[in-house]
């Protein structure tokens, strides 16, 4: 019997030895294996010790021996016909790990073949210990394939370790697909492989999940791979890297809002990585699979206005409203000599939008900006769609240079999303000159000692406001800085002076008579704003503009101001100059 045994293989040997029901053949060698299976070969249900009392009996009675040679004789056979069925199932077993395995995935070319089994059962048996040398000789283990097991798991890579997808991607979504894996309730449908991968990937998840949850912004690198950011758009201590596999898997882009678990950092990692996402920009992780590109939408004039009058609003917003209307999807741009309130009439436009669209996404950005403004604006201007983003005067051009990439880049994603978007950028000048600082020199120099590859990113992030026909829009109101005694600030609001569809000139002379809003009425106008006021407001606008001509740029806001406070809406405030006329 120990010769049959010995002809067959380990894996035919385990399979017999399981079926006959003993336990712990996993750590046994060959030959302990063998003298298991002859220990205990069943005898009809007899135990050792009944058939050693039973040979006894048959000393005393020789008659028996002829009927014990026949009984041997049949479990002979019984025992070869059960030999010939365990070598076809293990056959059968080889050939459906081998065909799950192909389905899988192939395997690494650099990957060891190592049978992890037995190096864990001596481990137990071990008591709990690290293998030993000779443990490692009998397993074919070496230190560094102990090192791979352990740190197989650990992973960020899900295209090595594969914990997060199936072959059949139809039927099988991957984990992180906006909720935490369960693999306890995966279809009922898969074979057994695939629930024993399921079951392994499930344990691997919820050993790796640091149960921590992360938010913040993506920035994808050249390389493929990116980081969210959690401070400010910046790079911090807290950051969490995104592998490229997930980046490609959920279509994320530089701007992405994503919110996920992280998983236990190792020794000596800087940053923790990425487990699963939950949600991207606040929406199902697929969402974003099924989005259309930022460049691909279609452009088209404002034609939705965007309010800004309110109940007990101040006279600016009221003014505005009537003489340079704002639309969704416009480009303005409010041209200021120094002090003349520029900062208080954005905060001013940025509170109107809060109360009057406060599902509209707000961003203010302010660049090269004093941080008592940063911290007063923080204060003043509050909402759930409300981020005031910065980068002050005391930091490097660089990062003025970075915070903007990612406000330009955040907006794509959420128009891309069918959602408003408002951003307030104060000031476009100082990030003209921040980018005049940080651009690769082009060997012409404009007056002012303006580069002009400096002005092609800040182009890029005003040009990038429009209204969308697909839905969405991305809205852009941006300060230039004029009368400064810089010849490099008058450079660049002449080039930017044509490019947008909407100017509110603000006048110092005003300012200087301690009137304000300090609104230069004759200089300030929208492009197209039939498709943004009715026709009373356009009668109205046309009686003004038409008075205005004739009078001096001081003496007619005065007038204009005066006639706004003594009515309380814009609607009585067009009656009234219907009724008289307007003549001054």
């Amino acid at each position: 019997m120990e010769a049959q045994y010995s002809e067959m293989s380990l894996t035919e040997l385990r399979t017999l030895a399981k079926n006959r029901g003993i336990k712990g053949i996993t750590a046994l060698r060959k030959q302990e294996l063998i003298d298991a299976l002859i220990r205990y070969e069943p005898t009809d249900g007899k135990t050792e010790v009944d058939s050693r009392n039973a040979d006894r009996d048959e000393e005393q009675n020789p008659g028996a021996e002829i009927s014990k040679m026949d009984e041997t004789k049949s479990k002979t056979e019984n025992t070869k016909n059960k030999m010939d069925e365990v070598k076809a199932s293990s056959y059968k077993s080889r050939k459906t790990d081998t065909e799950s395995k192909k389905s899988w995935s192939a395997p690494q070319e650099n990957e060891k073949k190592i049978n992890f089994n037995h190096a864990e059962s001596d481990a137990k048996r071990n008591g709990g210990n690290a293998l030993n040398d000779t443990d490692f000789k009998r397993t074919g283990m070496n230190q560094s394939d102990t090192e791979y097991r352990k740190n197989v798991g650990n992973s960020t890579d899900t295209e090595n370790k594969r914990p997060y997808s199936q072959p059949d991607s139809e039927t099988r979504k991957p984990i992180g697909y906006g909720q935490e894996p369960d693999y306890r309730k995966m279809t009922t449908n898969t074979s057994d492989g695939d629930v024993r991968r399921n079951s392994v990937a499930s344990s691997e998840t919820e050993q790796l999940d640091s149960g921590e949850t992360k938010e913040g912004i993506l920035e994808v690198m050249p390389d493929g791979y990116g980081f969210i950011r959690c401070d400010n758009y910046l790079p911090g201590e807290n950051d969490v890297y995104v592998s490229p596999a997930q980046i490609r898997r959920f279509g994320l882009k530089t701007g992405d809002i994503v919110v996920g678990n992280t998983r236990i950092r190792n020794q000596g990692e800087k940053f923790s990585a990425l487990l699963y996402v939950k949600s991207v920009n606040g929406f199902h992780p697929s969402e974003a699979q099924r989005r259309k590109k930022f460049e691909d939408l279609t452009p088209v004039f404002p034609n939705e206005r965007i309010h800004l009058e309110t109940v007990g609003s101040n006279v600016s917003m009221r003014m505005v409203d009537l003489i340079s209307p704002i639309g969704k999807g416009q480009r303005g741009m409010i041209v200021s000599p120094p002090k003349t309130g520029k900062t208080t009439l954005v905060k001013q436009i940025a509170k109107a939008i809060t109360k009057n669209h406060p599902d509209f996404n707000l961003i203010i950005l302010l660049i090269d900006e004093r941080p008592e403004e940063v911290t007063d604006i923080k204060e003043f201007i509050e909402g759930k769609n409300v981020e005031v983003i910065y980068s002050t005067f005391d930091e490097l051009p660089e990062n003025h240079k970075r915070v903007s990439e990612m406000v330009i880049e955040r907006a794509k994603r959420l128009v891309e999303h069918k959602k408003d978007v408002v951003i307030l950028l104060d000031s476009i000048t100082r990030l003209a000159r921040a980018y005049n600082l940080t651009v690769q020199a082009s060997g012409r120099t404009l007056s002012g000692g303006l580069d002009p590859a400096a002005l092609h990113m800040p182009k890029r992030f005003f040009g990038a406001a429009r209204n969308m026909r697909e839905g969405g829009s991305l809205t852009i109101l941006a300060t230039a800085l004029v009368d400064t005694g810089s010849r490099m600030d008058d450079v660049v609001f002449e080039e930017f002076k044509g490019t947008g569809n909407m100017e509110l000139v603000l006048d110092r002379n005003l300012s200087e008579k301690r009137i304000f809003p300090a609104l230069d009425l004759t200089k300030s106008s929208t492009r197209r704003d039939d498709l943004l006021l009715n026709q009373s407001e356009m009668e109205a606008t046309y009686l003004m503009r038409k008075a205005f001509n004739s009078m001096k740029s001081d003496d007619a806001v005065e007038r204009i101001i005066d006639m706004f406070l003594k009515t309380k809406t814009n609607a009585e405030f067009i009656d009234t100059i219907k009724k008289t006329k307007i003549v001054f």
